[in-house]
């Protein structure tokens, strides 16, 4: 493993506010923060969670576990200025600039650990906490590859750990309608569904950028974890990584946790027979750094006992999903969605857990509205607080038995588009191979010198 950089309560208050003048808009955070807390365990019935990652995603995440009562107990983040706000609002957590010092130093004071870094740096921080016997919430994509998915799905099973991932329409009402909605045969057999999102909102299609120097509140070695040595650029850090394969799983990675799975869920989709990319590149030599522009991902599903033969098709950037022929004049398809072509009726609903609705108004007379049968969630944070207290991962949903194989899902899509267009794929489960050497690899993950993934 490489050099472990100093926790940021080890730096002196000098230097710290040091290299933060001068940024634009920034409070200082207060010296109270930057020394250790001795503090000592809450009582029981709270857990001490860590969040890796305090800023972005990791603020929300935050929020959600702040909601449920439990206690903040400290943040490892390699970006100072990003992560401010949040621990300028819990001074009594500790503060670290690397999450393997943390690990090290309170381990044995954490419950739980909280994973909201780039997608590149998800597996290894989970697995080093599941490995303690932490219980980890991780947010989506699960993993930037698929080896990665599938090891930490084993490891929570060794571990016997209560984990979920970072899908928070999992835990709406939305997502459960849709279940009973296509479960009870109310919209009738489904035969096609159609996914689409409005990202990238990033780029992609592009070069790597070039070099600048690395700011001094961002420890750069840590930023980059496991992924190859490269050079800082304030394109890619704080929020245009998605793009950049390294680091990234682009617009499917992105939204594919929140549009496929209610499909996914509703129908008990595992992986398919196949899948095909289309997608736009305009820029020389970007497949050796970034995200296709744009993709139309068309999964095959042959028939089951349960359900008959099937099409998947996502749509990122530029590509759009048809219109259904019979939808009203005055809707349109979801920016960020999922429309499902049934043998009664078409239907469609919003990402994150959206409500599903006819796209043909004149049929509602002829619907039947299907009874809840499914049990209704405390909240996708809330579930998971749940689970670990009780002890029982089943109480979280979107758990790393459910997650990973989700994950597995959209990851493929993502290796088939950066074969190249026109790329078709089969998938063996067992093996986890694709029927072609360069999807292979990129199926497998693959560390920098001194970082590995442990079981």
């Amino acid at each position: 493993m490489s050099k472990k950089s100093p926790p940021l309560s080890q730096t002196s208050r000098r230097r710290f506010l040091t290299t933060l003048s001068g940024a634009a808009a920034f409070q200082v955070v207060p010296s109270h923060v930057l020394r250790a807390q001795d503090g000592g365990q809450t009582p029981n019935e709270k857990l001490n969670i860590a969040f890796v990652g305090g800023g972005g995603r990791g603020a929300s995440n935050l929020g959600g576990c702040v909601k449920a009562g439990e206690n903040v107990y400290a943040f490892a983040d390699c970006d100072q200025r990003r992560c401010a706000g949040s621990v300028r609002k819990h001074p009594n957590a500790q503060f670290f600039s690397d999450w393997r010092v943390m690990l090290d130093k309170i381990g044995d004071k954490l419950d739980c650990v909280v994973v909201s870094t780039p997608d590149h740096n998800h597996a290894i921080v989970a697995m080093a906490a599941m490995q303690m016997g932490k219980h980890v919430y991780v947010e989506k994509p699960l993993t930037r590859t698929i080896s990665e998915a599938r090891a930490l799905m084993e490891a929570a099973r060794k571990y016997g750990v209560c984990t979920q991932m970072g899908n928070q329409g999992h835990a709406a009402e939305g997502a459960r309608r849709t279940n009973e909605w296509i479960q009870s045969g109310a919209v009738g057999e489904i035969r096609e569904i159609h996914c689409a999102s409005s990202r990238p909102v990033w780029p992609q299609d592009i070069v790597w950028p070039a070099a600048e120097e690395v700011p001094p509140t961002l420890d750069w070695d840590v930023w980059l974890g496991p992924a190859p040595e490269a050079s800082y650029s304030s394109q890619i850090v704080p929020f245009k990584w998605r793009g950049f394969l390294d680091y990234g799983t682009g617009a499917l990675g992105d939204m594919g946790a929140h549009i496929f799975d209610h499909p996914v869920w509703a129908l008990g989709l595992g992986m398919p027979d196949s899948v095909e990319a289309i997608c736009d590149r305009a820029t020389e030599g970007s497949e050796k750094v970034s995200h296709p522009a744009s993709c139309t991902i068309t999964y095959e599903y042959g028939a089951t006992e349960n359900r008959p033969a099937l099409k998947l098709v996502w749509y990122d950037g530029k590509h759009k999903m048809p219109r259904p022929e019979n939808m009203d004049a005055d809707k349109n398809t979801p920016k960020d969605g999922c429309v499902y072509y049934g043998s009664k009726h078409t239907f469609m609903h919003g990402s994150h857990g959206g409500m599903p609705q006819l796209v043909n108004s004149g049929e509602k007379e002829g619907f039947q509205e299907p009874e809840k049968t499914m049990e209704r969630s405390p909240g996708h944070h809330q579930e998971w607080v749940d689970a670990c207290k009780a002890g029982d991962p089943s109480k979280a949903k979107s758990n790393f038995d459910y997650a990973a194989p989700l994950t597995e899902l959209m990851l493929l899509g993502c290796v088939a588009a950066q074969v190249g267009s026109g790329t078709k794929l089969t998938w063996d489960d067992k093996t986890m191979k694709t029927g072609n050497a360069e999807a292979d690899e990129l199926v497998q993950h693959h560390y920098r010198k001194g970082w590995t993934l442990g079981s």
